[in-house]
């Protein structure tokens, strides 16, 4: 029996059951929404002593950097490997592969255009912001960066995260798998494997997003007040801004000009996996939809297909490129860091490969950001304010990125006429 004003200690296992059940029962995407908006309203309630909780934000960041070598590293071998067959980089993967660079280019250059015509990060005074001191400015000449992108020592470059030769030495030991054929299917599984279980952390790592993104929120509302939020609405708007625009222009220019196939029809045909994609906010998860829209409502044959939409889910990320650049431009702004032309060609690279290293899976874009802005000096500082609002940025991106996969999947099939254009829909089917 219990004694009176006294709970039976049983009652509380189930509660906090219920609760749990309750917490994971919600998508992340509305869990983070909502912190977002509590971290808003507790930071502009609170004022300067919402800073006092940043440490949890801090925590989630470490995190978030702590992931970056082994997942970059991992996804990468894993990507190149996939090939399976060097002569598969023949007629159309030698063509998917270049469009694939060129459309992550073109993404990356409007992002920083977008971030350096309506300047997102200025006017923002974050002298309140306590950071550590700026990098001090490379004295290297272009004969010393091209020198140190050859990884004389690859555990020396994932120790000190230096990015740049790490993913060309990852390219190297992909291409070294491919090469070896079957004496290379065990490394190859084992990469394979690996990059499968940095995944599964990195999702570990995300379920932490709603408590970092609540207390990053609450510091920055806090701290630097609503010029701060004035100035996040901006990067968010961009964001979307840029990928329609990738979206309108550059893959129905391909559609139509180079697949010389009717537009409207095509965004018919891939409706199904952008909602998937837009909805998950994971190129990943929306591959089996991906292929079913390009196989069985564009026309394409399962052969290509089936190559060029998986490799594109790997390395094919220009919504993410897009935001890396204006992201980029977002925090030199805000801190005053000035960048110049071999900057924006450093930051156009970095953000390629880094996109082509992102996982197909939710926040992978803020785990590429410290590879960027690492490299030409803007504070990973950039990272706490822009993680309360990536996954509003994350869901259009991978909108975007699932939109490249099709548009190049189509493409390279009717260049090579493998594609059943009977087979597409007809807007006067709908």
């Amino acid at each position: 029996m219990t004694s009176p004003g006294r709970f039976p200690r049983v009652a509380a296992k189930p509660s906090r059951r219920i609760i749990v059940g309750i917490w994971f029962a919600i998508p992340l995407w509305k869990r983070v929404v909502g912190a977002l908006l509590l971290g808003v309203v507790a930071g502009l309630v609170w004022g300067p002593g919402a800073e006092s909780i940043k440490i949890v934000g801090d925590v989630f960041i470490a995190f978030i950097k702590m992931l970056v070598v082994p997942l970059i590293f991992l996804s990468v071998v894993s990507g190149v490997a996939s090939i399976g067959d060097l002569r598969k980089l023949g007629s159309v993967g030698w063509r998917a592969l270049l469009l694939f660079l060129l459309t992550s280019q073109v993404a990356v250059w409007l992002g920083l255009a977008l971030g350096t015509v309506f300047t997102p990060g200025l006017g923002v005074d974050t002298s309140a912001i306590v950071r550590g001191d700026p990098p001090a400015p490379s004295e290297a000449t272009w004969r010393d960066m091209l020198l140190g992108v050859i990884p004389q020592s690859p555990v020396q470059v994932m120790a000190d995260a230096n990015v740049l030769p790490l993913i060309v030495f990852a390219l190297l030991v992909g291409v070294g798998i491919v090469m070896a054929k079957e004496e290379g299917g065990p490394v190859a599984r084992l990469f394979d494997s690996g990059a499968v279980v940095m995944q599964k952390v990195t999702i570990l790592v995300m379920e932490l997003t709603p408590f970092g993104v609540f207390a990053l929120m609450a510091w920055v509302a806090g701290t630097l007040g609503r010029d701060a939020l004035v100035a996040l609405a901006q990067v968010v708007a961009l964001n979307y801004l840029g990928c329609f625009l990738i979206i309108g222009l550059v893959y129905a220019s391909l559609i139509r000009f180079v697949a010389k196939l009717p537009v409207v029809d095509f965004f018919r045909g891939m409706a199904d996996a952008i909602a998937v994609a837009y909805s998950t906010a994971s190129s990943s998860a929306t591959l089996p939809v991906t292929l079913r829209c390009t196989q069985r409502n564009l026309g394409v044959s399962a052969p290509t297909s089936s190559f060029v939409v998986s490799l594109g889910a790997t390395i094919n990320m220009d919504g993410t490129a897009m935001y890396l650049g204006l992201a980029t431009l977002f925090g030199a702004q805000l801190f005053g860091v000035p960048l110049d032309l071999g900057d924006y060609i450093l930051v156009s690279v970095l953000a390629t490969l880094g996109s082509i290293g992102a996982a197909g899976i939710p926040g992978s874009g803020l785990i590429m950001m410290a590879l960027v802005f690492g490299a030409v000096g803007v504070p990973l500082e950039t990272i706490a304010f822009v993680a309360g609002i990536d996954r509003i940025m994350d869901m259009m991106r991978t909108a975007t990125n699932v939109t490249g996969d099709g548009t190049v999947t189509t493409t390279v099939a009717a260049l090579v006429g493998d594609i059943d254009r009977g087979e597409m829909i007809s807007a006067d089917d709908v």
